[in-house]
């Protein structure tokens, strides 16, 4: 199986914000980004994985900026890292800013998503190899999130999360 690259998988979603998506401060609803967070992803990791892909987890959302009503919302998501079967898909939030023309980073999230057949079972997916700076940190990382979430879970022992203990040592 032939190893892919994040940019294989990146997904590019643009939209706006509508009346019906704010709550009663005329800001997106965090559940309707959430959404939308999750539609990308799962789109990423499809592309990654050339596999029907299920939503294991939300691991990490961070709501750094609330979205006015009428803005123009791109979420942008990667692959970051493939397991056996799952693979984690960070997704970064993007609005245009109308004064500079540029954009705002208003939120960022970790997903896993796990590649199944058509029974539903698990199935092994390509690796994963970064290519920019960015794209190692983020795959460095993933490791630890994985055995982080894990011994949280009651899944893996502490002792035996090598890559948080050598935070630690």
């Amino acid at each position: 199986m032939e190893s892919k690259h994040p940019q294989d998988s990146k997904t590019t979603m643009t939209d706006s914000v509508l009346p019906s998506e704010t709550n009663a401060i005329h800001t997106l609803f965090g559940g309707e980004l959430l959404a939308r967070m999750d539609r990308a992803a799962s789109i990423a990791a499809q592309r990654h994985s050339g596999k029907i892909v299920v939503t294991a987890s939300v691991n990490h959302v961070a709501f750094k900026h609330p979205v006015p009503l009428g803005s123009i919302v791109t979420v942008e998501a990667k692959v970051s890292r493939a397991f056996k079967s799952s693979m984690e898909v960070y997704i970064d939030v993007w609005v245009d800013n109308k004064t500079s023309k540029g954009s705002i980073k208003v939120n960022e999230a970790i997903y896993t998503f796990v590649a199944v057949d058509n029974t539903g079972s698990p199935v092994v997916i390509p690796q994963l190899v970064p290519e920019t700076d960015e794209e190692i940190k983020r795959f460095e990382g993933a490791l630890r999130r994985k055995q982080l979430s894990l011994v949280l879970a009651g899944k893996m022992k502490a002792q035996d999360a090598t890559e948080l203990k050598a935070l630690f040592n």
